[in-house]
């Protein structure tokens, strides 16, 4: 079982990095998730811990996570994503080379629950959503090359469906076609960054996740 590891903690949030194979939030069939070890954390200095989960991140991505610890706190934050004042910035490997080093995606997408996936169409639809990202190709290994990702909506499975839509399924993402083995309930899938701007001081700030550590993401140049 993997330590929690923190990027930043004070008075009002908890930053972590998610480890990919847990799930964000508590559930009745899991003990081990990211609610959890947070809960644990400020239980070692607080009575009575609140823990408000902010957003979330799928069980198999890794990356910079916010807990609130105060009400007011997840209320304020809440509103910052609810109003995309949140900029996420994501990396991804894909095992084949992009046509472009830079783009644009514009698709619109239905979630598929009989499958718990995401589908691309072709057109709009009552049941689709627009979903946009940008991305750029930022490094190569020997497993393949490393896209910088920035979702501008905030879609179920998006960046693996956009991306697997054109070619380029994530490492160890089976669902959207990729071939190639990764570690268990896991794809390579770290959420990098998180960008706002602070409400009281105006100031804007950046967490910062570190990348996993195993070969596949072993990239000289990050």
């Amino acid at each position: 079982m993997a330590n929690l590891e923190l990027v930043e903690e004070n008075n009002d949030f908890i930053v972590v990095n998610k480890t990919s194979g847990r799930i964000t939030e508590k559930s009745p069939f899991e003990n081990n998730t990211v609610e959890n070890q947070v809960f644990n954390h400020i239980l070692k200095t607080k009575k009575k811990p609140y823990v408000g989960v902010i957003h979330r991140l799928d069980r198999v991505t890794s990356g910079v996570l916010i807990f609130a610890k105060k009400k007011s706190i997840l209320v304020e934050f809440n509103s910052l994503f609810s109003t995309r004042k949140v900029q996420k910035t994501y990396l991804a490997i894909v095992k084949n080379k992009p046509e472009k080093t830079k783009g644009h995606l514009v698709n619109f997408l239905v979630k598929n629950n009989l499958e718990k996936r995401a589908d691309i169409v072709q057109s709009k639809s009552k049941d689709s959503l627009d979903c946009r990202l940008t991305y750029n190709v930022i490094a190569q290994n020997d497993f393949g090359y490393l896209l910088e990702v920035k979702p501008k909506t905030g879609r179920f499975h998006q960046i693996r469906a956009q991306l697997s839509n054109i070619g380029l399924p994530i490492i160890g993402d089976e669902k959207y076609g990729s071939d190639i083995k990764y570690l268990p309930l896991s794809v390579c899938l770290h959420a990098w960054k998180l960008t706002y701007e602070d409400s009281s001081t105006k100031e804007s700030k950046t967490f910062v996740a570190p990348l996993p550590k195993n070969k596949f993401w072993n990239f000289k140049s990050i």
